[in-house]
């Protein structure tokens, strides 16, 4: 099993900034893959960065320039620093952790991880 903790979520206007956190316990050297995804009112949950145990990261392309996900692997810790805020940004947060790598164009798929966490609520306003 693995237990994954999401903070770091708020309230922002419109252009600010704000950097999430996911930490990581239990069975944490099982994963291949841990992303970030996120999911707003009425919307399904979307994939919006991912990293895997080469470092290699994909993003959405609503976030690419905006958001960047980085991994600190001794302190079992995701990152999700968010630029350029807008309100379309708003959503639930929530990290997940795959067993598997998933093949390239899966990475962002939610269905592709096996653990998730609670979320954290990101609000942006205009």
């Amino acid at each position: 099993q693995v237990q994954l903790v999401e903070s770091g979520g708020g309230s922002v206007q419109s252009g600010g900034s704000l950097r999430l956190s996911c930490k990581a316990s239990g069975y944490t050297y099982n994963t291949r893959c841990i992303a970030w995804f996120r999911q707003a009112p009425g919307k399904e949950r979307e994939g919006v960065a991912s990293i895997d145990i080469s470092d290699s990261t994909t993003y959405a392309d609503s976030v690419k320039g905006r958001f960047t996900i980085t991994l600190d692997s001794a302190r079992n810790t995701l990152y999700l620093q968010m630029n350029s805020l807008k309100p379309e940004d708003t959503a639930i947060y929530y990290c997940a952790a795959a067993l598997a790598r998933p093949a390239g164009s899966y990475r962002l798929v939610p269905s592709k991880y096996n653990y998730w966490g609670q979320g954290t609520q990101v609000t942006v306003s205009s």
